[in-house]
C-alpha cells in the first residue's frame, strides 16, 4: 500500500546534517557562502568605473541598495537614517542568500530554519537598537522604553511590566521566531510533497494506477517552490525592515 511505501524520514534527518569537519555542517556552509557571495558581489561592483553606466554586477548592487534606502530607510527613518543603509543592507543580503538555498538542488535547505542564524541576528539586531537608544537618549531610554510619554501614573506599574516584556523580551524573541518557523514551515512543506511524489512514481508494479496521480503532489512541488522564492524574499524583508524601525523608533523616540 502507499502508506507503506511512504515513509516520511524523522524530523532530525530533515534538520541535522553530518558535519563537513569538526563542528562545521552544511548550514554553516550555506552561511559562509552566503556572507562571501555578499561581500565579492559589492566588491566587484565597487571596482567598475563609476562614470560608465552601471551594467551586470554593478547594476545589481546599485538596485539593490536603492531599493534598501528607498523601499525601508526613507519609508520607516528618513534621511537622517541613511547612514544606517550599509547595516540593514549587510542584514537583508545575508539573510536573503541564507534562504534562498532551500530551494537550491543538493543544498535543499535553508540555513535561517536553524535556530541558531536568526537568533543571533535577532540579538545583534536587540543590542544595536539598544545602544541607538542609551547614545540618543542617554538614561532616559530606559525609562522612555519603560514608560512612554503619556501615561498616567496609576496604570505606570502596569504598562511598565507590558512595555518591559516587550521591548526587552519579545522583540528579539519575535525576530527570531519568526524567520525561523516561516523557512523552517516552508522546507518541511517542499521535503513531503517532494516525498509523496517519489513514492508515488516509484510505486510497485501492482499500484500502476498510483503513478498518474504523482502529477498532483509534483504541481505542489513545483508551485511551493515557486512560492518559496517569494517568501525568501519577504523574510529578509521583514527581518530588515523591522530593524529599522526599531533602530529609528530607540534614536527618535518622537516617532
Amino acid at each position: 500500500m502507499l502508506a507503506e511505501a511512504f515513509k516520511f524520514p524523522e524530523i532530525n534527518a530533515i534538520l541535522r546534517w553530518q558535519d563537513i569537519f569538526t563542528s562545521f555542517n552544511k548550514i554553516a556552509l550555506i552561511a559562509v557562502a552566503a556572507a562571501v557571495i555578499g561581500i565579492v558581489v559589492f566588491l566587484l561592483a565597487g571596482n567598475k568605473d563609476a562614470k560608465v553606466a552601471p551594467k551586470g554586477v554593478r547594476n545589481l548592487a546599485e538596485t539593490t541598495v536603492e531599493f534598501i534606502e528607498d523601499g525601508i530607510v526613507m519609508q520607516t527613518m528618513g534621511k537622517s537614517g541613511l547612514g544606517w543603509t550599509p547595516f540593514l543592507l549587510s542584514l537583508f543580503i545575508f539573510i536573503y542568500l541564507c534562504n534562498v538555498p532551500g530551494i537550491i538542488p543538493l543544498l535543499q535547505m535553508p540555513a535561517t530554519a536553524r535556530m541558531a542564524i536568526p537568533m543571533f541576528l535577532a540579538l545583534l539586531v536587540w543590542v544595536v537598537y539598544n545602544g541607538v537608544g542609551l547614545k540618543h537618549q542617554g538614561v532616559k531610554y530606559i525609562t522612555n522604553t519603560i514608560w512612554p510619554p503619556g501615561v498616567p501614573v496609576a496604570l505606570k506599574p502596569l504598562v511598565g511590566v507590558i512595555e518591559f516584556i516587550s521591548n526587552i523580551i519579545v522583540r528579539p524573541f519575535s525576530l527570531t521566531v519568526r524567520l525561523f518557523a516561516n523557512m523552517l514551515a516552508g522546507h518541511i512543506l517542499l521535503v513531503t510533497f517532494a516525498l509523496l511524489t517519489q513514492s508515488l512514481i516509484t510505486a510497485e508494479t501492482q499500484q500502476l494506477l498510483l503513478k498518474p496521480m504523482a502529477i498532483l503532489p509534483f504541481f505542489m512541488l513545483v508551485f511551493l517552490t515557486a512560492f518559496e522564492v517569494l517568501v525568501a524574499f519577504l523574510q529578509a524583508y521583514i527581518f530588515t525592515i523591522l530593524t529599522a524601525v526599531y533602530i529609528g523608533g530607540a534614536a527618535h523616540p518622537e516617532h
